[in-house]
């Protein structure tokens, strides 16, 4: 599949590799995301990359130096009895400068609990070392912990931070060579990790994928989730647990502390690292602060994610018997509002993206309370402009929609009605699946409309 977007990354990365001094760059981010093709798009023929395994640290040294071997004759014929020697060795070997990228680094702390450290020495004692170091990683908060904690020995040291996050859904249609609707449809499933386009891209139609890869407990996407918790937990079975009551319909906190039987205080760990690593999220209405509000909700954040604890995980003692047929039944059946809770995301996420009707909005989200006549209310869009001068409100459809002026003309109403909106001019927009051509205008977005805005 073709490699897409990175634009930025890559340009910050061969920025940094084009300076005379010595960079060190982190390359962090989920299983599966493109960093290791992304670093493999920027190294030169000459560069060394060494891809480490979960192995004792003695034959981590060896297979390195094996790598090494083939740029550089004869230096893996020394038996090295620490990386230290091998580093410093490298650096009085080398005759021109070259660029190092030791990926899943984790793996190689596992072993050697001191190379941070030893990392460390080399960036604060050998300024003039000839080469460049990247170091990518999959496990999120060992790779973060390097970093970003103020008592790692690698904090403040890093020329570049990247952290690589799955693609925007407006890369899709490209990907995958389909139309906007379909597009909409196939990211609710696997959402936009880069190698879940490229496995889907193998097979016949969506159906296909969707029971051959994920469905089926012989399929490569059937365990993910446990593979991608092992990266970052030393246990998982309490996110998982808290990721299937959430994919059930359970989504205020004291409804999973119940289904748990477990005070909502014992949480609080579990769900900040769930959102910590992008696998649930927690919404607040529209104009209150995270911090003070009680009206929090719990979602997950990730479609893939989503999908697997909505429809296989409640389902995995059948699937164990073969009965993929039933369960994407299942699916199918509640596909069309599955569908358009993610198309509510997307919308809400394009807001900021580009204009709308020439001025910038700020971030998008829900809102759900008492409006100014004392009636219970929800809004599926809502934004600020960056002047704070007009209030975007919105209302999402996944279906065919006819009468939008009066869906507009009802918006504007229920807008007025607000708490927030005095003084404020009232945006109305729709965001529907699919509109008579007649009907069509600048306040109608359809799914091209809103995968374009989310093509970056």
């Amino acid at each position: 599949m073709k490699f897409f977007n990175r634009e930025n990354e890559k340009q910050r990365i061969l920025k940094a590799l084009e300076s005379k001094k010595s960079k060190l760059i982190i390359v962090h981010g989920r299983r599966r995301c493109g960093k290791s093709t992304l670093i493999r798009n920027i190294l030169g023929p000459n560069d060394i990359y060494y891809m480490a395994q979960q192995t004792d640290e003695a034959i981590q040294r060896n297979q390195f130096a094996n790598v090494v071997g083939e740029k550089i004759a004869g230096f893996d014929s020394v038996q090295y009895p620490s990386w230290d020697s091998l580093f410093v060795n490298l650096n009085n070997v080398l005759k021109e400068p070259l660029t190092i990228c030791i990926d899943e680094f984790p793996y190689l702390i596992k072993g050697s609990l001191a190379l941070p450290s030893l990392f460390q020495k080399i960036v604060d004692t050998v300024p003039d070392r000839k080469y460049h170091l990247i170091l990518c990683g999959s496990a999120q908060q060992m790779m973060q912990g390097l970093v970003l904690h103020g008592n790692s020995p690698l904090y403040g040291r890093a020329d570049e931070i990247l952290k690589i996050t799955p693609l925007e859904a407006g890369w899709l249609p490209e990907a995958l060579q389909i139309d906007p609707e379909q597009s909409v449809m196939e990211y609710s499933v696997w959402g936009g990790v880069p190698r879940y386009w490229e496995l889907r891209t193998e097979m016949a139609n969506f159906e296909t994928a969707v029971k051959r890869l994920a469905i089926d407990h012989l399929g490569i996407l059937h365990e993910e989730p446990s593979r991608l918790f092992l990266d970052d937990m030393r246990e998982s079975i309490q996110s998982f647990s808290i990721l299937t009551i959430v994919g059930s319909g359970s989504n205020r906190l004291s409804e999973i502390a119940g289904k748990l039987n477990k005070p909502s205080t014992q949480l609080s760990r579990p769900i900040d690292n769930l959102i910590q690593l992008g696998y649930l999220k927690r919404e607040i209405p529209f104009g209150e602060l995270a911090k003070n509000s009680k009206k929090g909700i719990y979602r997950i954040a990730d479609p893939f994610m989503n999908f697997y604890f909505t429809f296989i995980a409640p389902n995995i003692s059948r699937l164990e018997l073969g009965l993929i047929d039933p369960v994407y039944h299942d699916f199918e059946s509640r596909m069309s509002k599955y569908v358009s809770l993610e198309w509510e995301n997307l919308c809400r996420r394009s807001v900021p993206m580009n204009p709308i009707n020439g001025t910038y909005f700020d971030v998008a989200s829900r809102w759900w309370g008492t409006n100014t006549n004392g009636e219970p209310m929800e809004l599926d869009v809502v934004a600020e402009s960056i002047d704070k001068k007009l209030l975007l409100v919105g209302e999402c459809k996944w279906s065919k929609i006819t009468n939008t002026n009066s869906i507009l003309k009802n918006l504007e109403n229920k807008a007025s009605l607000l708490p927030f909106a005095k003084d404020k001019q009232i945006v109305p927009v729709l965001f529907i699946k699919e509109v008579s051509l007649q009907a069509k205008h600048s306040s109608i977005f359809l799914p091209n409309d809103v995968l374009n805005r989310l093509k970056r």
